[in-house]
């Protein structure tokens, strides 16, 4: 029948996703001990550095970002920053002042302003490459805050290698501690920088730009095709483009960039469904190059394929939701084939977990949210879907930024911005999968169909979970 080859099909594909996280915990813990060691360049023959910070209305930060580039240890007279600034409102205004005031003490600082905001992020950062002076760019995001030693610990791995690239340093944590939500994400983070950027990068595979907290050799940027606007992920997409060519790249999880995680849950979704409508837009680019190089094994083709393909994970569980209830109305159904799926559902939780424990002492504590990442992690599904739509169905789009508030710790306030995000039309398609789920459950208990239930359960649970915390949050004025 049909329907039973669907679902077949969509949880065999979803055991994928789950055997990657295996496969990259393998990995780590295979090439764990393989460290990128190099030892400090002399500063008389450091190289021309241009440190590129692209900006827009960020208000709450602006400031803070400024003076964290301006701070950075490196020879003034091979120092050069640009704040590459596209807004609208008075962050222009802070920006401008914070700069000259760092102009006065030495610093090699300039706010760059374009005409228009064209391309968006790759726009900025294409047109201030054009104006750029270094041999090397460091690029962040608004919202980071790198420590004074990051281009001592970064730039003497290109004078070492010929044909690296690119250098992507792990992100840390500004304000972990702010809720439980932000918690939860920077759970999600350290598996992805410790476990996952690690395993791909020193295993051979191909692993892909962040989008900040990085350094980028300007000829490799150039010769790979430069910052192009065409998808909403143009970190994945160079990166991509720049191993094909023959580039390499490096990945240092022992250089952290403490950054700040969104604490809304609208803004979480709304920076999980750019990078999911970006990735997809990714993979329709360039799955042809990939699958046709013949400088990639076949194991790199799959493992860059799976990857740039991840957010296809959301789908396919929507599609297995959706397709399960009429299932069970079929008579003389065929048991739905969950059990492998549920053993693959290990994966992701391993590599959470081998990340806390090569991190924190107290990694045991921390894996307490857990169960909150999971919920948030399948409720947010439903806007994902739209995303990767997007995706298939355009190139580029509007490149929306994530709001943030200068969080630290656990101080400071969000609610009062006028950053803060509306809840969104999302949450009426979650609170309807969350009552669909629960149709289903009451369904399969009616029917004898028991194996079905957990599983049911815990999609009601995941999407009544990011509605519930969309309202509360959207309705709330004070802090959440």
């Amino acid at each position: 029948m049909f329907l039973t080859f669907v679902h077949t099909l969509v949880a065999l594909w979803l055991a994928i996703y789950g055997l990657n996280s295996f496969v990259l915990a393998f990995l780590y813990l295979r090439h764990r001990r393989t460290v990128a060691s190099t030892s400090p360049a002399d500063r008389s023959i450091l190289p021309a550095v241009t440190v590129q910070v692209p900006v827009y209305n960020e208000f709450h930060v602006v400031e803070r970002v400024i003076d964290a580039v301006a701070a950075l240890d490196y020879p003034r007279d091979r120092l050069h920053i640009q704040i590459l600034d596209d807004s609208t409102d008075e962050t222009a205004q802070l920006a401008q002042a914070r700069a000259a005031l760092h102009r006065e003490q030495g610093v090699n600082i300039a706010v760059v302003w374009r005409p228009d905001r064209c391309g968006f992020k790759a726009g900025a950062l294409d047109w201030g490459l054009s104006q750029a002076s270094g041999e090397y760019v460091a690029i962040f995001d608004a919202d980071f805050c790198p420590h004074p030693n990051f281009l001592l610990r970064t730039i003497p791995h290109f004078l070492a290698r010929p044909r690296l690239g690119l250098v992507q340093t792990r992100w840390s944590h500004l304000n972990a501690d702010y809720s439980p939500l932000t918690r939860a994400q920077a759970l999600a983070f350290d598996g992805h920088f410790v476990v996952e950027q690690t395993a791909r990068n020193r295993a051979g595979l191909l692993m892909g730009f962040n989008g900040a907290a990085g350094v980028w050799r300007r000829r490799c940027i150039e010769e790979s095709g430069g910052w192009q606007s065409d998808t909403l992920c143009e970190d994945l997409d160079l990166s991509y483009r720049a191993q094909l060519a023959g580039w390499e790249c490096l990945h240092l999880p022992t250089v952290d960039t403490p950054a700040e995680i969104p604490p809304q849950i609208a803004a979480f979704k709304q920076q999980q469904a750019r990078w999911a409508q970006g990735s997809v837009q990714t993979l329709r680019k360039l799955s042809g190059s990939i699958l046709r190089s013949r400088r990639l094994g076949w194991r790199q083709k799959g493992m860059a394929l799976v990857y740039l393909s991840s957010y296809m994970a959301h789908v396919l569980m929507v599609v297995l939701l959706l397709v399960s209830l009429p299932l069970l109305l079929v008579p003389d159904p065929t048991p739905l084939p969950l059990s492998g799926l549920g053993l693959m559902c290990l994966g992701p939780p391993l590599v959470y977990a081998i990340s806390q424990q090569q991190l924190y002492p107290d990694w045991g504590r921390r894996l307490r949210v857990f169960p909150l990442l999971v919920l948030v992690g399948i409720g947010i599904a439903w806007c994902s879907v739209q995303a990767v739509w997007r995706g298939l169905a355009h190139w580029g789009g509007t490149f929306v930024r994530t709001p943030k508030f200068r969080l630290e710790g656990s101080a400071g306030r969000w609610a009062t911005s006028s950053y803060r995000l509306q809840t969104g039309s999302c949450i009426i398609g979650e609170i309807a999968l969350a009552f669909y789920a629960l149709a289903t459950a009451c369904t399969a208990y009616a029917l004898g169909r028991y194996g079905l239930i957990p599983f049911m359960l815990l999609y009601a649970a995941a999407f009544g979970t990011v509605a519930g915390i969309g309202l509360a949050q959207a309705g709330a004025p004070h802090r959440t």
